[in-house]
């Protein structure tokens, strides 16, 4: 397999040539290209990957230019410490997603994922959507969050989140043990990365952990109260649209 690294700090980029060469002794690996140009440069003169490595924010601009000036069709992997652009990297070729800083793990869930895709395509002549977004997409969702508070960055495990909310416009997460931080990311996007069996959007201000619900009672109008247990700004509540798939939701465990 030859692999491509797109990576303009050397220090990560040797990080993650040494965990690949652990987990595939055979692979050849080039790079690290540092920048948009340096990478447009290789991949234009005869560069043929089976996998890129690539980071977003590179030294002259984000990774996603690159696909303006070359033409890439093997898979890439995005690694990076901002969330915030995985739409866009899904949409150029990604396959998946690795938040910085990243672990042997992390690395190797990539390649599995990788390989999957590519032994997926080569068994079925009529591919299964379903079969294919379960690849893409696996049911266990986002296992963890980076967060910013008090000048440090740190992660957060998504089973200890208790529930996401908006407040003032802002998207914030409050945790089991009472720490609450602050989010870049909508709560769209939050909903869409994390795993649907775990957590429900109760409403538009709210995304709970089934670990957190401690009772739900009827309320006026056929709606449904959500008590938690962790105190929420404001009361949950679920319209009678839909009370029905939420109740659904907390039968199918």
């Amino acid at each position: 397999m030859n692999i491509i690294i797109i990576e303009d700090e050397l220090r990560t980029a040797k990080s993650l040539e040494t965990i690949i060469k652990n987990l595939k002794p055979d692979a050849r690996i080039t790079g690290p290209y540092q920048s948009v140009e340096e990478s447009v440069e290789a991949l234009s003169n005869g560069a043929q990957p089976d996998l890129i490595f690539m980071d977003i924010q590179l030294a002259d601009g984000l990774s996603f230019e690159i696909f303006k000036s070359v033409k890439i069709t093997c898979p890439v992997v995005f690694c990076t410490a901002f969330d915030e652009y995985s739409l866009e990297a899904f949409k150029s070729n990604g396959v998946d997603y690795v938040l910085k800083p990243f672990s042997k793990d992390d690395i190797k869930e990539a390649l599995r994922k990788v390989d999957d895709l590519k032994n997926f395509f080569q068994q079925t002549t009529s591919p299964n959507l379903e079969a294919l977004l379960s690849i893409l997409n696996p049911s266990s969702g986002k296992t963890s969050f980076l967060v910013f508070k008090n000048q440090k960055y740190t992660t957060v495990q998504t089973d200890n989140i208790a529930f996401f909310y908006i407040r003032n416009d802002s998207t914030s997460m409050m945790c089991f043990d009472g720490q609450e931080y602050a989010l870049t990311q909508s709560l769209d996007t939050i909903t869409a990365s994390v795993s649907a069996k775990q957590f429900f959007r109760v409403n538009r201000q709210y995304l709970v952990n089934f670990k957190s619900i401690k009772e739900v009672e009827h309320y006026f109008l056929r709606k449904l109260y959500v008590k938690l247990v962790i105190e929420t700004p404001g009361k949950l509540l679920i319209n009678k649209e839909k009370s029905h798939s939420f109740l659904n939701w907390m039968e199918e465990r």
